[in-house]
């Protein structure tokens, strides 16, 4: 009988200390699409020009290990085509056009792998990864690097990325007959906001 009661109490204290040992746990957050923004940066002849679309949704899975972020799952970000705007009516109608937004109305990205976590804190890290990035329905791998403030509740990335458009089959668009030409690459800034 005092056998049986000493394997419960041993086998109970096991128990316990794996279960307050557990330091590690995943947790989900989705993309707060009224804090998030992406700017599109471009040149042109005439002058530079800016588009930004606040219309966001993704998804982030991480694992945080005492309060630290040690590992990203699943991280994916989509902006809907036409919410960018440059306040232009006639160059956001260029841009559709040339996005060929009828039938690619998303533009994707969607982590395939994380090279490197480095973290200065445990509320700001720098994240190295590789994607997926799809435009006008061409699907590329990129690398891109995020900074990541990171607490309980949410995770904020930011970072930007120089792309030219005709590497995903865009034809720069143009205005005014052809008299205003916009350069081939721009610089996409992004904040993505992801809560819980």
């Amino acid at each position: 009988m005092k056998t049986i009661k000493n394997f419960w109490i041993v086998l109970g204290s096991f128990l316990a200390l794996v279960f307050f040992a557990q330091t590690s746990w995943g947790q989900t957050y989705n993309v707060n699409g009224k804090a998030s923004k992406v700017v599109v940066e471009g040149t042109s002849n005439i002058h530079d020009w800016e588009m930004t679309a606040n219309d966001l949704q993704g998804t982030l899975k991480v694992v945080m290990e005492d309060g630290q972020l040690v590992k990203v799952d699943q991280l994916s970000f989509t902006v809907i085509a036409e919410s960018l705007k440059s306040g232009k009516g006639g160059m956001d109608k260029n841009a559709y056009k040339a996005l060929n937004t009828d039938d690619h109305k998303k533009i994707e990205f969607q982590l395939q792998s994380v090279k490197n976590i480095d973290c200065t804190s445990s509320s700001s890290c720098k994240i190295t990864a590789t994607g997926n990035l799809t435009i006008n329905g061409v699907k590329k791998s990129v690398d891109m690097i995020f900074d990541a403030k990171v607490s309980e509740s949410k995770i904020d990335l930011s970072g930007n990325k120089k792309i030219n458009m005709t590497q995903y089959k865009v034809d720069p668009p143009t205005a005014m007959f052809g008299t205003i030409t916009t350069g081939e690459e721009v610089n996409v800034k992004f904040q993505a906001v992801y809560s819980k």
